[in-house]
């Protein structure tokens, strides 16, 4: 593994425990009967923090199948691959 390939693993793993924290935080909000404005903006933050690790994980894996394309040649796998992520993703 890169060196650039370890800085984006390490990013993905801050990014899921900041949901993880945003996560606690909206069950402790729940748990405590807080307004629900509050408790919204939680989700919404949760919401999009989901949305950037999805993101970011799509980026590598786009990386990682134009890379296998140019090395090995396999076009065809690699859209086929690239095309069943984004399906997962939306």
């Amino acid at each position: 593994m890169t060196g650039e390939q370890e800085k984006a693993r390490e990013d993905i793993a801050n990014r899921l425990a900041r949901i993880a924290g945003h996560a606690a935080s909206l069950k402790r909000l729940w748990d405590e009967g807080r307004e629900s404005r509050e408790m919204l903006t939680q989700v919404a933050a949760v919401r999009a923090a989901l949305d950037a690790v999805g993101r970011a994980i799509l980026e590598q894996e786009i990386d990682h199948q134009l890379s296998r394309a140019l090395v090995y040649g396999v076009s065809d796998e690699a859209s086929r691959a690239l095309k069943e992520a984004l399906d997962r993703l939306l």
